[in-house]
Formats: structure tokens, C-alpha cells, sequence
């Protein structure tokens, strides 16, 4: 599956996919997905935005064996446009157990470079049986409040107010555990209230035609909203365990070794 906007540039597009090939010859590895994250998959791209390509990637089931294991991380050079780079399937799993939601995200990416439907459901499925809501709504709290510990510029308020989003959608969806990865359908689906969602998507249109969004005060409603759900999702942190590790840990290992044998 394949899905890159025409907004994309078409020749960055193409050596993002000249790199996913020569990865997987010179890694001898598969790449059964790459998709695109940070702000372009978030929903609030500038006009200068580089391009965050991230993949995950397969060795050959005797790799996995061995005494010497390789590198779980691979990295191409990083400059002004192009920071591209993946994590191996075991360190996918592992974080992903552990409640990291950043590599949940990656499987809901809206702009997909290369990817295998059924690894990506398979991975999903997965997540969804083993991931702790605690877990996810702990991330999410610690991603917001490091966000607003930082240096206060209108482009870091994005970065927190995409996980307070976050954590607005989890409160509003009860059973569920895996939210979206972009703000725009966070504020659709999260019963944000009108004055938030205008105020975002306003504030949205200005990042698309601002090369460099400045120091500044965000809107009130925006830094109100980014408050209140901190304050809401203090619960996350005393959340217990609803799972039982060793059956989580027997359930991991299961689908990992399908899925290196499946591949």
C-alpha cells in the first residue's frame, strides 16, 4: 500500500523511496513499512518542514539468533531536508509493550511510503491486545508537560497541544487505547468544543504559510485547553496494571516469531 499526497515533493518523495531500497540490499533486511511522521503526519506542516521518514524493518530469522546481534536501529544521513531512519520489528514490539506510543503511531500514519497491509493490522492487532491504556495516557501526560517545560515559541506549542489532544480523545473514547496520530482528526474526534477546534485549525492555516512560527503567545482558548487536560489526565499516572506481564511477554514473543517466520 501507498499513500503520499501530491503536496509531497515529488523529488524528495523519490529518493526517500531510492533510500528504502538501498536499505534493504546493503541491511539485507525487508522493509515492510515506511511512512512519514513528525509535522507532516501531525497535520501542521510549515513551508519549510523536513521530511521525517521512519521504517521498520525485518532481518532474516537466523539474524536473530545469533551471539552477535546487529544494530535494532537504522540511520541514513540526517540534513535540512531529509531524517530518515527505522527500528527493527524486535525493538518495535518491546516499546510498543511497554506502552510507547510513538511506534503505535507509526502504524496510523496517513502518508504511507511503502507499506505491507497485512504486517501493518498484524502489528496493530498486537497492539491493541497488549498495550496498557495507563500506559498510553502516561506518555502522553509526560510528552505534554516536557513539551511545556521547553522553551515557549507558537511552533513548540504544537507538540504539546497535539498530546494534550491526545489525552482529550482517550478521555472522550473510555474503552478504547490507540488514538489518532493527527491533531486535526484528534480535535474531530475528541469533542473538543467549537472555540478550541476554530481556535486549533486557525492556528494550524498561519503554521502552513509561516516559514518560521516565532516566540509568541498562543490563543488563551488553545493554552486553556492544553491545561485542563493536564490536569484531567493526572489520573493516568496511578493507573495499575490490568494485564498480566507474563501472559503479555508469552503474547509478544508469539507474534514475533510468526511474523519473522511469516516473512
Amino acid at each position: 500500500m501507498r499513500a503520499v499526497p501530491s503536496s509531497l515533493d515529488p523529488a524528495v518523495v523519490a529518493e526517500i523511496d531510492r533510500r528504502l531500497v538501498s536499505i534493504e540490499a546493503e541491511h539485507r533486511v525487508r522493509v515492510p513499512w515506511a511512512i512519514e511522521s513528525g509535522s507532516r503526519a501531525w497535520g501542521f506542516p510549515s513551508p519549510d518542514s523536513d521530511y521525517d521518514c521512519r521504517f521498520l524493518f525485518v532481518r532474516r530469522a537466523e539474524s536473530y539468533l545469533s551471539l552477535w546481534p546487529e544494530r535494532d536501529v537504522i540511520e541514513t544521513p540526517l540534513d535540512k531536508t531529509f531524517d530518515v531512519n527505522g527500528w527493527d520489528l524486535a525493538k518495535t514490539v518491546r516499546l510498543i509493550v511497554k506502552g510507547n506510543a510513538t511506534a503505535i503511531e507509526w502504524l496510523n500514519s496517513p502518508i504511507v511510503y511503502t507499506g505491507d497491509g497485512g504486517f501493518r493490522d498484524r502489528l496493530l492487532a498486537l497492539a491493541e491486545c497488549v498495550v496498557e491504556r495507563g500506559a498510553i495516557g502516561r506518555h502522553y501526560l509526560h510528552v505534554t508537560r516536557q513539551q511545556r517545560a521547553g522553551a515557549a515559541t507558537l511552533k513548540r506549542f504544537f507538540y504539546a497541544l497535539r498530546p494534550a489532544a491526545a489525552l482529550r480523545w482517550l478521555e472522550t473514547h473510555p474503552d478504547a487505547v490507540v488514538p489518532p496520530m493527527d491533531l486535526p482528526r484528534l480535535l474531530d474526534e475528541g469533542d473538543v468544543g467549537h472555540d478550541v477546534a476554530t481556535a486549533a485549525h486557525e492556528l494550524i492555516a498561519v503554521k502552513a504559510r509561516t516559514r518560521e512560527l516565532g516566540a509568541g503567545e498562543p490563543p488563551v482558548v488553545l493554552d486553556r485547553f492544553v491545561s485542563t487536560q493536564l490536569a484531567a489526565a493526572e489520573h493516568f499516572e496511578h493507573m495499575p496494571h490490568e494485564k498480566d506481564a507474563a501472559r503479555v511477554r508469552d503474547i509478544a514473543d508469539d507474534y514475533f516469531r510468526r511474523e519473522v517466520g511469516h516473512l
